[in-house]
This record gives C-alpha cells, sequence and structure tokens, in this order.
C-alpha cells in the first residue's frame, strides 16, 4: 500500500516580505495545474499582503494535455466516479495542507481554500472533512463532488462563496445552485454570485468577490 503523493507547485511569498500569517491554497481544475492559478496572486496581494499563497499541482498527470494535471480521470463523469475519484485525491492535499500548516506554525483558521472547477470540487470535499474549521472555501465554476456524504462526514461547516458564470459550457450553473441549496441545508453559511454572459473562467467581479471574502475571512 502506497502512501499519498507528495504535492508540489509554485507559491507567492507574502507582501509584506515577512513571515506569512496567513495561508491561501490555490486549487486548479482538470488539465491545468499550479502555474495557471497562481496567476490569481496580482489581483488578490494588496487585500491579503500577509498571506502565502501555493498552488500545489494535482497528483496525476493529464493524457492529451501536456503539462496539464488531474486530481482524478474524467473517463467516466457519472455521480459516482467523482465521488470515488475525489476521495482519491483528498488523502495527498490534507498531507500538502498539514505540512505547510506545520512548516509555517499556523492553525486551521488560517487557510483558505480556493477552487476552479474540479479543484473546487476538491476544495468543498476536502475542507468541511478536516477536524478543525478552515477560515473558508472560495470555489469558481464547480459542484459538490460527493454531495450525498456530506451530511454524515462534514466534520466543520467552513464559510463558502461560490462564482459561476450563466454561460459555462462544462459545468452548468445549476451546479452552482445545487452545491448552495445542500450546503445551505446542512447549516453552512454560503454567499453565491452568477456572473452574465460568463463561460468556464472567472471575470473580474468574481476576482473582486473572492478578495473580498478572503481578506474579511482572514483579517
Amino acid at each position: 500500500m502506497t502512501g499519498p503523493t507528495l504535492l508540489d507547485g509554485p507559491t507567492s511569498a507574502p507582501a509584506t516580505g515577512a513571515a506569512p500569517q496567513s495561508l491561501v491554497i490555490l486549487l486548479h481544475g482538470y488539465g491545468s495545474n499550479g502555474a495557471d492559478l497562481i496567476g490569481l496572486v496580482p489581483y488578490w496581494r494588496a487585500a491579503l499582503p500577509d498571506t502565502l499563497f501555493l498552488a500545489p499541482n494535482a497528483p496525476q498527470a493529464c493524457p492529451g494535455a501536456p503539462g496539464g494535471r488531474q486530481w482524478w480521470p474524467l473517463t467516466s463523469l457519472s455521480p459516482e466516479a467523482r465521488a470515488a475519484g475525489v476521495r482519491v485525491a483528498a488523502p495527498d492535499l490534507n498531507t500538502y495542507i498539514d505540512s505547510h500548516l506545520a512548516a509555517h506554525g499556523l492553525a486551521e483558521d488560517r487557510l483558505a481554500l480556493v477552487g476552479f472547477s474540479q479543484g473546487t470540487m476538491m476544495a468543498l470535499h476536502v475542507g468541511p472533512r478536516r477536524a478543525e474549521p478552515i477560515a473558508g472555501i472560495v470555489g469558481y465554476s464547480g459542484m459538490l463532488a460527493d454531495a450525498d456524504a456530506l451530511a454524515l462526514e462534514a466534520a466543520t461547516k467552513p464559510p463558502v462563496l461560490l462564482v459561476h458564470g450563466d454561460a459555462d459550457e462544462v459545468l452548468p450553473v445549476t451546479a452552482m445552485h445545487q452545491a448552495k441549496t445542500r450546503l445551505e441545508a446542512l447549516g453552512f453559511e454560503v454567499a453565491a454570485h452568477v456572473s452574465p454572459n460568463l463561460g468556464h473562467s472567472v471575470d473580474e467581479m468574481g476576482l473582486q468577490l473572492g478578495a473580498d471574502f478572503l481578506a474579511n475571512r482572514l483579517a
């Protein structure tokens, strides 16, 4: 039996030059990599000057996408495959989170997870199942990968911001509404925003909402 894959990827140190007071972990989507989401940092650095940004590459190489990574394969798009996939990848992400919190002497409440697409599924799966509450979760263009199990498995209920385009051709905006409904039914505090005429992407309003949410939760 093998242990978790040790993830790595690009990082961006606090703008202050001092030791980080908080961590934001950026989880990319299928076929992308950490270098993609670390590109969000310039938009958020002013709001989070004490934050260390981390953008791990997912554990598996993505077939047909040179340099791309995947949290789990999309050989099947069934709900069962999503639930199984997110569970396989979760230990790798938890090990990564644990190692960086320990390395910087930070508690869980100084951590936020930000995901895009498949990365949002990872954030919404791992965040609530950690033993201690994290500061918050931002999910762009994603969904709950294992919604049915969350009621039994959620150990904490961190605040969540969901942002989605109403013209998303990969994951329809109904996925966001379903996630919001399920999370709120379980007692999560959820804010949501639908960006008009936006596809599977993040727009300026989404970036601003993310900055405000993270700055509020990590202040």
